[in-house]
């Protein structure tokens, strides 16, 4: 398929904008205030900003320069730089596959939260068992269905006309909006417990090794390499997709540092208005509560004690979470309409087309998971009682993925030479000052960490 039918960004603005949009999403609202606060704050905060900056940067620019070196999407990208490694693209093809039907569910959880605020309804979902009835009721599917609607629309316009467009609207308005927040939320302060902000701050941003062990730190660090997946879109095609429509004369080196460091400082801005916030109404106790507990029933509970200003942040806090949701929801989506383009050579509409009836078919059954096809199992991490949508979420972000990135790192350190993604970096003169370091990564300690992640998700390190 030729580029022009594939599509391309305008120019590198839309390009980051596109990918931090990406990056950005649920994994940064709610997954890293819930690790910052369960590993220590600081130190967690700490270790996270050294991995994204090694780790996360030679995953990230791995994944984007083979995009734009054979301007393909993954599921022939692979193939195109090793012909032994080809199997992989359909196994990457399999992540946004499975991740997509279950996000749109989540975000249509999001989008009813959302409206529910905006409509001054908000305070209806801090009553007891709101957030367990709604899911458990079939209202979910007609919320799934809005939210997967505006980002089938999205794609369907394309990529410059689409998603350039989109991203360049929503992500300044999330930045506002995240900023806006983290600043109000230092101000709080509960009268009767005399907790501040400022308390939950320290905890969340000073480094506290007291009583640390050589493997309480060692659990603390796989958390952290386990989130960069989740924050910088990572393993799940999306990077190789965006950068298949990057333009060549762009200067990559640049681009991703950029979209790491907002991606970064939005995971950062994240934290410092979950706990601060969370901590002055709720204490360490309410801090302790992960996922679907902590964004849809603790938040709500702290926003109804903030009296009437409580209303228009939470309004304004759920709508910066649609915000994110539908960013990474929009690339989600074009990872697997650029992977159907390819693979059988049909025009963007057809694809999108095909691709949203597959995920409303799957998202359906996963709002069932709920309600009439419940059940509780026991996942190999040892966690129990889970779903048909933790199930799935344990299998692409324990195992598939890991493996995934792992293969990724064998292929270019050691099946090919790593101036095969080096090369791509700078074939437009630009300086690549952290090549010594990407070499090191790719070749021996992404592999290791990688390994180590892969073994934690059987259970082996809790």
């Amino acid at each position: 398929m030729d580029q022009k039918k594939r599509g391309s960004f305008s120019g590198r603005i839309g390009f980051v904008l596109a990918a931090a949009g990406s990056a950005v999403g649920l994994g940064n609202l709610w997954r890293f205030p819930y690790l910052a606060a369960k590993d220590g704050g600081g130190v967690f905060l700490l270790v996270y900003i050294i991995m994204a900056l090694t780790f996360g940067f030679a995953l990230m620019a791995t994944e984007i320069a083979m995009g734009r070196k054979t301007k393909s999407s993954p599921i022939t990208a692979y193939g195109k730089i090793s012909k032994k490694f080809a199997f992989l693209g359909p196994i990457t093809a399999i992540v946004p596959t499975i991740i997509f039907p279950y996000y749109c569910v989540i975000g249509g959880w999001v989008t009813k939260y959302s409206v529910d605020y905006l409509i001054g309804a908000g305070m209806k979902t801090v009553a007891d068992g709101f957030f367990v009835n709604f899911i458990s009721s079939f209202s979910p599917i007609l919320w799934c269905a809005i939210f997967l609607g505006i980002s089938a629309v999205v794609v369907f316009f394309g990529v410059e006309k689409g998603i350039e467009k989109f991203s360049k609207v929503l992500m300044p308005a999330l930045a506002v909006i995240v900023i806006g927040i983290a600043i109000f939320s230092l101000t709080l302060k509960d009268p009767e417990s005399g907790r501040n902000a400022i308390d939950g701050l320290k905890i969340y941003v000073i480094p506290d090794f007291t009583g640390m062990t050589v493997g309480r730190f060692f659990r603390i660090a796989l958390d952290a390499v386990g989130q960069i997946f989740f924050s910088m879109s990572l393993a799940m095609g999306i990077m190789v997709t965006y950068g298949s429509y990057v333009k060549d004369d762009s200067d990559l080196v640049k681009s991703v540092n950029q979209i790491e460091i907002f991606d970064t400082a939005v995971a950062l801005l994240a934290g410092l208005i979950m706990i601060p916030t969370v901590f002055t109404f709720q204490g360490a106790a309410g801090l302790e509560k992960a996922g679907p507990s902590l964004l849809f029933i603790s938040l709500p509970q702290v926003f109804q004690q903030m009296g009437f200003v409580g209303h228009i942040i939470g309004a304004l806090f759920f709508i910066l979470v649609l915000f994110a949701a539908l960013t990474s929801s929009v690339s989600l989506l074009e990872a697997i309409v650029s992977m159907v383009m390819d693979k059988w050579d049909i025009s963007r509409k057809k694809a999108t087309t095909l691709s949203v009836v597959v995920t409303s078919a799957i998202a359906l059954v996963v709002c069932l998971g709920y309600n009439v096809l419940s059940f509780g199992i026991t996942l190999p991490n040892g966690a129990t009682d889970q779903n048909l949508l933790d199930v799935m979420d344990y299998a692409i972000n324990s195992v598939v993925m890991p493996i995934v990135a792992l293969l990724t790192c064998l292929m270019v350190g050691w099946a090919c030479k790593t101036t095969v993604i080096t090369d791509e970096i700078k074939k437009n003169g630009e300086k690549f000052s952290r090549e010594g370091l990407y070499n090191v990564m790719i070749k021996f300690i992404a592999p290791v960490c990688l390994v180590l992640i892969l073994i934690s998700g059987f259970g082996v390190f809790a």
